[in-house]
């Protein structure tokens, strides 16, 4: 194949309004795949753009051509055999960085190629000249076959002689008119060949015009199919594209599912994390409330305990004050007692004195 494609990129395509040439017509619904190709045979740049089966960019690149940006995503460039220009929306600067890139690259390429190829032209042109100079220069006169009058004339002198004696001039003579007849008739051969080449030669002209005619109906043909097959090979280099881009997309599927099936594993252990932080939560909230519980019983037993202890310090203060009775109803008692023990002491002296 001829034409491969070198570089590729997706955008939304645009052409000029014939009509009033300054609105953008878009000529594709959604974004295309737009391509560079290069023909090796033809040593030729060409950037083709596919939407479906139609062809809605085939636009040669040429060294007089210039890619403009206008904005951060979109550039533009003029093409003159097409007699248009194109428009190019692209989904970040990034992408129309490198296409103007693409761009200059081939631009500058098909400037090389085209040098490349005049200097060929005139190397190949040179010796044409030379020897079309050559034919133009091969013996189609009479005086250029037989020479010319200053050339022929010394045939006659040296065949004449000085008349001393006219009867040794008699062949001389005679044989010279044999030589001019000769002479002649070769003239009237070579005129012949000469007007049967110049016939040959005009037919062969005419000859050439009509093969030049059917070179050139020949070329517009190949042009013709040159254009179809290169339609077909983008649509092909776009199905292989197609397709490259559904094994990246199944590839990226696969990943997508690795990856949410890892998550999913993921979620699955936050899951049970939760459900053991909800255990946790509940184990916690039941502790709380025990807490919260212990927390009233302390505070009723520590009710019951000042309680007590009032009671108990009530009960003491009853206890000091029945021991501080008691104690003065003892002294009491040991005076009663010591008041009898004299009272019997007294009364016992008093027996013993009656």
């Amino acid at each position: 194949m001829g034409e491969q494609p070198i570089f590729s990129t997706r955008a939304h395509v645009f052409q000029i309004d014939p009509n009033t040439k300054k609105n953008w017509v878009p000529t594709s619904k959604h974004a295309v795949t737009v391509s560079y190709f290069y023909d090796s045979t033809r040593n030729v740049y060409r950037i083709i753009s596919l939407d479906g089966s139609k062809a809605i960019i085939n636009s040669t690149i040429t060294p007089n051509m210039t890619f403009t940006k206008t904005s951060q995503k979109f550039g533009q460039w003029a093409d003159s055999r097409a007699n248009t220009v194109y428009g190019l929306g692209f989904s970040s600067e990034h992408h129309l960085s490198k296409f103007a890139e693409k761009f200059q690259e081939f631009k500058e390429a098909a400037r090389l190629a085209k040098e490349k190829s005049q200097e060929k032209m005139e190397l190949t042109s040179t010796p044409s000249q030379e020897s079309a100079g050559g034919d133009l220069q091969s013996p189609l006169t009479p005086e250029s076959i037989n020479g010319t009058d200053d050339e022929r004339t010394p045939d006659v002198t040296q065949n004449s002689e000085p008349r001393a004696e006219p009867t040794q001039n008699a062949l001389p003579f005679s044989h010279s008119s044999a030589i001019s007849k000769h002479w002649e008739a070769e003239l009237a051969t070579l005129k012949g060949n000469n007007a049967k080449l110049t016939a040959a030669l005009l037919e062969s002209t005419a000859n050439v015009k009509q093969w030049k005619q059917q070179l050139a109906a020949y070329q517009e043909e190949a042009e013709r199919l040159h254009k179809r097959v290169t339609e077909l090979e983008c649509v092909s280099s776009q199905a292989n594209a197609v397709h490259s881009h559904k094994t990246e997309l199944n590839q990226t599927v696969q990943e997508l599912e690795e990856t949410l099936k890892v998550k999913e594993e993921e979620i699955e252990r936050l899951k049970q994390e939760i459900d053991n932080a909800r255990e946790l939560q509940e184990q916690r909230d039941s502790l709380t409330q025990k807490l919260q519980e212990v927390e009233i019983r302390n505070k009723d037993l520590e009710g019951q305990l000042s309680d007590l202890e009032q009671r108990l310090e009530k009960s003491q203060k009853e206890q000091e004050a029945f021991r501080s009775d008691l104690k003065a109803l003892l002294e009491i008692l040991d005076g009663k007692i010591f008041e009898l023990t004299e009272l019997r002491d007294n009364l016992a002296k008093l027996l013993e004195c009656s």
